[in-house]
């Protein structure tokens, strides 16, 4: 299950984008914490401790104790994150204030572990969700999603009710769509259609 990160945040009262330019110069991330029972906040963290905090983990789906200046510490969800289009680095941090009994809706990594029964046969294994879509409550969030596909052959598909998810945890679409599917590798089809 996924482990508490704490982050420090400070209230912000810069608004615009040339004040939130500064702001992103000056070594801050704007952010904004909104939610149940919270009134929604405009914040800012630290750049480079928020860039360690996403490079230590799996996903940007992150449960966060957020020490925010003169109010204590809130247990947060890391909802969305704003990039930059071009370099890529994190412009922008939305939390979600959250408590333990709430469920929350992540994006996990899914991981395919194992080589195929049908990938020795010569079939190409295609993975289509790189990220599934869960809900649970906090303390049973998942880091990632590891499927084991050894015993998958070739032509044959792994649904997402084919999968067994950590408990108290249920994917939010149906169990009829597609992870990942063991075709036949490209010289195997343009052969059969020349013999055909």
């Amino acid at each position: 299950m996924a482990t508490k990160q704490s982050l420090k945040a400070a209230p912000r009262a810069r608004t615009g984008s040339g004040r939130l330019n500064q702001m992103r110069r000056e070594g801050w991330i704007p952010s904004v914490i909104y939610g149940r029972g919270t009134e929604s906040k405009n914040l800012k963290v630290d750049t480079k401790i928020f860039n360690e905090l996403l490079a230590h983990s799996s996903s940007e789906n992150i449960l966060i104790n957020l020490d925010i200046e003169g109010e204590g510490t809130r247990l947060a969800f890391l909802q969305s994150i704003q990039h930059d289009p071009l370099s890529g680095a994190p412009v922008h941090a939305d939390f979600l204030a959250i408590d333990e009994k709430t469920p929350i809706t992540a994006h996990i990594p899914v991981h395919l572990n194992g080589e195929a029964i049908g990938v020795k046969t010569g079939g190409l294994l295609e993975q289509y969700i790189h990220a599934l879509e869960i809900t649970c409550l906090p303390n049973d969030l998942p880091n990632t999603i590891e499927i084991d596909v050894t015993a998958l052959g070739e032509g044959a598909s792994l649904h997402i009710g084919d999968v067994t998810l950590p408990d108290g945890v249920r994917a939010t679409h149906g169990d009829d769509v597609v992870i990942a599917h063991l075709g036949k590798p490209a010289a195997a089809i343009s052969e059969e259609a020349a013999t055909a």
